[in-house]
């Protein structure tokens, strides 16, 4: 990590929960690797309500579509949705090699390639989840797809109730009626976070 962040001269800084690391309109000029806690990128109409595009956790990069992009202007708002710990590196010290071509940052490139693909396939997930018809039908398709990731029908979602419903685009009073619905239905258990599939659902 010490020789990899010599050559692209990357800064880890700590941001506090709530704390914005990249506001909307601001120009991107770096790519962010998430050392410890978590980060939220969310998008706020023009009517108030937040969207929140999706959620980041140690290990994970983000940025890295803008910079490529060469964005003029963030579209997103980037905030530590817990105390986090965040690898800041300069694009364009990724793009231009460096004189020795060492390993790391062959490999940074690597991965960074490897994560925009891993992450346009999260975007069509989330795509086919929102534009389900109704908000059941959204719940149901967030719940099982997560129940895939983790091969299990017993799993923990990384978003409490509001931040599930701007995940889904929906009401939260909305969202917590059909969770109880399926609930009461036994379709689901919940207990904050956590949840189990109990019925085998198409989603």
């Amino acid at each position: 990590m010490t020789k990899l962040l010599a050559c692209l001269s990357g800064k880890e800084k700590v941001f506090a929960k709530g704390e914005s690391i990249l506001f909307e309109g601001d120009k991107p000029t770096a790519v962010g690797i998430v050392q410890s806690g978590a980060v939220q990128i969310t998008k706020v109409d023009y009517f108030g309500n937040r969207n929140i595009i999706a959620e980041m956790r140690a290990g994970d990069m983000f940025g890295e579509g803008l910079v490529c992009a060469e964005a003029e202007a963030a579209p997103v708002t980037v905030m530590a949705s817990e105390d986090a710990s965040v690898l800041l590196i300069d694009y364009h010290r990724i793009i231009k090699t460096c004189p020795s071509a060492c390993v790391f940052h062959m490999t940074l490139i690597r991965n960074m390639l490897r994560v925009l693909g891993r992450k346009n396939m999260l975007l069509v997930d989330k795509l086919d989840h929102i534009t389900r018809r109704s908000t059941q039908e959204k719940v149901l398709s967030y719940l099982v797809e997560q129940a895939k990731q983790h091969g299990s029908n017993i799993f923990e979602i990384p978003f409490n109730r509001q931040e599930l419903a701007d995940f889904l685009s929906v009401e939260r009073s909305a969202l917590s009626a059909e969770l109880s619905k399926l609930r009461n239905e036994g379709a689901i258990k919940f207990r904050k976070n956590k949840f189990e599939l109990l019925t085998t659902i198409q989603s």
